[in-house]
């Protein structure tokens, strides 16, 4: 049995991770906010693209933010007891799952860019996403970190296939999601035939802002987190996922096919020895 703490640590400690609680709840719309401020910043400056500066300052920032976030979500997940005790597994250590089951996850991430697809552009034939994943595949990772990665590169697919083929259209073609196993990582890999990215283009698309969506304007009071952004506009699914992949020390890569359709690599490292990056 643990021990009990004595009841001012237990008091100080709750008051202290209600404190944290109300720190994170009040910077979730910082990334919606700040990719405003960008638009307004290129609309000033009358430009398309963010100069170097400015990208490896949003770089440092956005990853010093998963940090940040990682570490006082995990202080929160540990001192809330009640539900821990209430979740049907017991293989969480605060936010980390220890045997996160891939299929599951990627599944659930599958149906919600459906979902917001069919919603977007209003379809009553969404495009199909086929999975092939070992069904018993688990290893320990964030599993809201992995659903924010594999939902950002389907909704970039589903988008380049619908706009490819017309909202109208009687078929698509399928986005096919596979997943592989090897000793270092488990690499998942997103294919679509949604035309590609021109070569001249491969290099703007890990640059925040870049999109070829129409940008949304938000609306001062909108509060929404990270991972509730609109479909396309932003131009930060990429980079933001690319971040979340390496602080686990992964990768994200794209290799595209004018003319045919892109294949996004996501690696996800499953070796426990990698530091936090911090530049």
């Amino acid at each position: 049995m643990p021990t009990e703490l004595p009841v001012e640590v237990s008091e100080y400690n709750r008051s202290f991770v209600q404190t944290l609680e109300k720190i994170k709840r009040r910077h979730d719309p910082v990334v919606t906010a700040l990719a405003q401020g960008v638009v307004e910043y290129k609309q000033r400056m009358k430009t398309q693209k963010i100069d170097n500066h400015v990208q490896h300052f949003l770089d440092r920032f956005y990853l010093s933010r998963i940090g940040i976030r990682m570490l006082i979500g995990q202080q929160i997940e540990l001192n809330q007891h009640q539900q821990q005790r209430q979740r049907q597994q017991n293989d969480y250590v605060g936010v980390i799952c220890t045997h996160t089951r891939v299929k599951e996850v990627v599944q659930e991430a599958i149906d919600n860019a459906r979902f917001i697809c069919g919603d977007y552009y209003m379809l009553m034939n969404v495009p199909e996403i086929e999975l092939h994943c070992p069904r018993e595949l688990e290893f320990m990772y964030v599993p809201s970190h992995l659903h924010h990665m594999v939902f950002e590169l389907l909704k970039n697919s589903l988008r380049a296939v619908v706009e490819l083929c017309g909202d109208e259209a009687d078929h698509y073609p399928t986005i096919k999601v596979v997943v592989a196993e090897g000793n270092e990582d488990i690499t998942i890999k997103v294919s679509d035939e949604g035309g590609g990215i021109p070569r001249s283009a491969m290099e703007h698309v890990w640059t925040y802002m870049y999109t070829t969506a129409q940008t949304p304007m938000l609306d001062p009071e909108f509060d929404k987190s990270d991972f509730k952004a609109p479909l396309a506009g932003f131009g930060y699914g990429l980079p933001l996922s690319r971040l979340y992949a390496r602080y686990f020390g992964g990768d994200l890569k794209l290799i595209s096919m004018e003319g045919y359709g892109t294949d996004a690599y996501l690696h996800l490292s499953r070796l426990s020895d990698n530091e936090e990056p911090l530049a």
